[in-house]
């Protein structure tokens, strides 16, 4: 998965992705945001998944 493909699939579930991407810390990525994760060179898809963890209420055809 690729940066942009990440990106895009936040945008499709949340409402304000930017917001999201810096303001919300997950403890399934160490405690860090998604932009942390990325600058830290955390894999996107791995993000991606922590991602899925943390929202366990998404329905599936944003999974």
């Amino acid at each position: 998965m690729r940066i942009t493909e990440l990106r895009e699939r936040i945008s499709l579930y949340f409402s304000d992705p930017l917001t999201y991407s810096q303001d919300i810390v997950h403890s399934e990525l160490g405690g860090r945001t998604v932009n942390e994760a990325l600058a830290s060179g955390m894999e996107p898809r791995e993000i991606w998944l922590a991602v899925v963890a943390h929202n366990p209420e998404m329905p599936k055809k944003f999974r």
